[in-house]
């Protein structure tokens, strides 16, 4: 499987995530930070849903708000975090 096609399984995975469990249905790139549509409440949700989902521990002491700007900014995240990248 080609690096493209992981991620964009990754980013269907994700969007499955804020679908199902957030109740968000939000486009790939829409900025769910900056319009307000991902709450702190919904945040902290969707952090144990990807750890959950992907079998993540994402420190919160590190992280970058830019990596969760979107659907498409978090399935690069997540897989870059899967293969080891800091």
């Amino acid at each position: 499987m080609s690096t493209a096609a992981a991620e964009h399984g990754v980013e269907e995975r994700v969007h499955r995530i804020f679908v199902d469990q957030l109740q968000l249905d939000v486009q790939a790139d829409t900025d769910v930070i900056a319009t307000g549509i991902l709450d702190s409440l919904a945040f902290v949700q969707l952090l144990i849903e990807l750890e959950r989902e992907f079998g993540l521990k994402v420190d919160v002491a590190t992280l970058e708000l830019d990596d969760f700007s979107s659907v498409s900014q978090i399935a690069r995240f997540v897989s870059a975090s899967r293969n080891g990248a800091p």
